[in-house]
């Protein structure tokens, strides 16, 4: 996913059309909550132009990440849709976060595709496959037991339970 400025200006004309898979292998090694990440597919087109070249990209794959809850695997797939500008020359333009000075005499995308894919791991993922149930975390313990909102909404506080009662028996009085 490189290309001289030379090679992007021959391509000026005709355009250039991307659809590659790229191995983000490196990730996972990099990446402490990253557990395996799928070939990722990058498909799209360049505007070259003489002062830029402005890259249209998709990205898609898939990674495995851990359930915050039970720390079972969980597939999140991912699509991500950007528009990259390079510019051949920094005094023409304003630079963004999605502009780029090309250093030198060639454009890498890689580095890019690197960072997108990182921002893209959410903080956490939640897995509500039960059959995964004997690789999960422990859901009890001794004094500990993992509740959902239902079950917390439904519970009343045991300090207050004698004066539940307490009413209970005023309303039957009535």
């Amino acid at each position: 996913m490189k290309w001289s400025v030379h090679q992007l200006y021959k391509l000026q004309k005709k355009g250039l059309q991307i659809n590659e898979d790229v191995d983000l292998y490196d990730l996972v090694q990099n990446h402490p909550d990253l557990r395996e990440i799928t070939p990722v597919h990058v498909q799209g087109h360049a505007d070259i132009s003489s002062m830029k070249v402005i890259f249209h990209l998709t990205i898609t794959g898939e990674m495995t990440l851990p359930c915050a809850r039970t720390l079972v695997d969980v597939k999140y797939p991912f699509e991500i849709r950007t528009s990259e500008t390079f510019l051949f020359s920094s005094d023409e333009y304003e630079t963004s976060e999605q502009t780029h000075v090309v250093q030198g005499e060639v454009i890498d995308l890689m580095p890019i595709i690197h960072e997108l894919v990182l921002l893209e791991i959410p903080l956490q993922v939640f897995s509500d496959e039960e059959e995964n149930k004997q690789e999960a975390a422990p859901q009890e313990g001794k004094f500990w037991k993992l509740i959902n909102e239902e079950e917390q909404q439904n519970k009343i506080d045991p300090r207050l339970a004698s004066l539940a009662k307490l009413l209970d028996k005023k309303e039957n009085d009535s």
